[in-house]
This record gives structure tokens, sequence and C-alpha cells, in this order.
């Protein structure tokens, strides 16, 4: 089982632009909201866990 952790760059409609912080990288994952926990805002650290973010 692996666990990422995500802060939430930008959210742009019904997709959010996540930047990985566990490792180094300047990428961006873009999400659908709808996968993601409704009281998601900018700046907010997430964790991915079998197949779930979860606000942290």
């Amino acid at each position: 089982m692996e666990t990422w952790f995500y802060e939430v760059v930008s959210i742009e409609g019904d997709y959010a632009n996540l930047k990985r912080t566990d490792i180094e990288s300047d990428d961006l994952k873009l999400v659908a909201r709808a996968l993601l926990p409704a009281e998601i805002c900018e700046g907010c650290k997430l964790k991915y866990e079998l197949m779930q973010y979860e606000v942290i």
C-alpha cells in the first residue's frame, strides 16, 4: 500500500490542481473535484491512500 501527499495549488471549476509534497516535483496533477473531499480549498494538504483523498 502506497501513500502520497499533495497540496491543493488551485481550484478551477470542477477540477483541482494538486502538487506532490512528499517528493521533489514541479508537476501538477489535475483531479476531478468529485474525487476529492468537499471541504478542500487552495493550500489544503491531502493524503492519498487506498484510492481515496483525505484532508490532513
